[in-house]
């Protein structure tokens, strides 16, 4: 299948060519018929499938055939970089076609609110907003969504773990009933069900494999203790193989203690969390992107609110709170058939977590030996971890994953 069998606008296939698109993934290849046939539909698809474009194409395709003014789709996302990162592709894809689009997200001042009062006024194609700051432009009672012919909802676990379900409930007494509802999300929790009773007309449902990381990544783990874990990161970043470099780390805090402990050592290196001003967070954004920043150490606000292609190597500083949050995390790499690494510090506490992680995608991840100079880790056996500190929440763990193990470890990079 090519995108020309979805006979989109030509000018809508310029533009994809101009961004390099070639095969529609797996889970454009099935959402985009049902969204071009009018339906609703609720589409479960790990981050890194190409769900952005699943949902925009068809929509930019109605528009360009059915233009009849006004504001035409409301697309809802939980952070303001997702939002960017949608705005953003909107712009590329519809670069030929003459589409507009704005991006409506809070932290900004009062110029940015101006400007986007005055384009949800005038009537711009397509509004993609953070519910919070949509919210405060409606109930101004200028804005008036009455032409609203489709309304989706990205991430929408994300947004109900966020506490944006009321905010969801109050932006739909703004929406048209009669309207076409697309509802994406990385997993099929019974709250996800739930939410999509409530908004969405006998939908289409659609799953594509949210338990099983891209193909590309390789994944390893070291059993540590923590206070090693500063000195195993500096000797993985010695490896200059890795070019672009995202650490995960478990609060705003330490994000902030190894972004600076890594600044001193003279490496390029910026920390990411929600207490920068949003010009700040952009401009690192911007930077990381053009590779003229090489490392990036932010919390999960990470792990879904950005799209880079080509970032070599994903390190799990502190393992994630949950099994899916691994899959997002280390779904930052290996994007576009492209190959990277993932790797994951596991300290005794986490090591009952780590098992669920494993337990979930079916494999056993590999698990590297510590050089001898920083001393001997502990022994991996979450089952004696468990009893030994309060282990993580349960989880509830249905549906597949991987079958297959790591072939091919990625080996400890040599000392510089």
């Amino acid at each position: 299948m090519t995108f020309n069998d979805f006979n989109f606008d030509q000018s809508l296939i310029d533009g994809l060519q101009s961004m390099g698109y070639k095969l529609p993934t797996p889970i454009q290849q099935q959402a985009i018929p049902v969204i071009q046939a009018g339906k609703d539909l609720i589409a479960c698809a790990q981050t890194g499938t190409g769900k952005t474009a699943a949902f925009v194409l068809p929509i930019l395709d109605k528009i360009l055939k059915t233009k009849k003014g006004g504001i035409n789709t409301l697309i809802i996302a939980p952070t303001r970089e997702l939002v960017l990162q949608i705005d953003q592709q909107i712009e590329g894809m519809a670069y030929f076609c003459g589409v507009s689009s704005i991006g409506i997200y809070g932290g900004n001042d009062g110029i940015a609110w101006g400007r986007q009062a005055s384009a949800l006024k005038e009537g711009v194609d397509i509004v993609i907003a953070t519910p919070g700051r949509l919210i405060a432009l409606l109930q101004s009672g200028d804005v008036k969504f009455d032409t609203i012919e489709h309304l989706i909802l990205d991430e929408a676990d994300r947004m109900l773990d966020m506490g944006f379900a009321d905010d969801i409930k109050t932006i739909l007494k703004y929406v048209p009933e009669k309207r076409q509802t697309v509802m994406f999300s990385a997993t099929m929790a019974p709250k996800i069900r739930v939410l999509a009773g409530h908004l969405l007309q006998n939908p289409e449902s659609i799953n594509i494999a949210i338990s099983k990381p891209a193909a590309g990544i390789v994944q390893q783990a070291y059993v540590v203790y923590e206070n090693q874990k500063e000195k195993l990161l500096k000797e993985i970043l010695k490896n200059e193989d890795f070019s672009s470099i995202i650490v995960f780390s478990s609060t705003k805090e330490k994000v902030k203690d190894l972004a600076h402990t890594f600044k001193t050592l003279k490496y390029s290196v910026q920390g990411f969390s929600s207490d920068l001003e949003q010009t700040e967070r952009e401009e690192i954004m911007r930077n990381f992107k053009a590779r003229k920043l090489r490392i990036l150490i932010g919390t999960d606000i990470l792990s879904r609110g950005i799209d880079v292609d080509g970032i070599s190597l994903v390190v799990n500083y502190d393992a994630p709170p949950d099994p899916e949050d691994y899959i997002h995390r280390i779904g930052r790499t290996a994007r576009a058939e492209k190959a990277g690494v993932a790797i994951t510090f596991i300290n005794e506490k986490d090591q009952p977590r780590f098992a669920q992680i494993e337990a979930l995608m079916g494999i056993d991840v590999v698990k590297m030996p510590i050089p001898e100079e920083f001393g001997k880790g502990p022994e991996y056996n979450p089952d004696a971890a468990k009893k030994k500190f309060d282990g993580p929440r349960p989880f509830n763990n249905k549906g597949g994953g991987a079958k297959s193990g790591i072939k091919k470890p990625f080996h400890r990079p040599k000392k510089a």
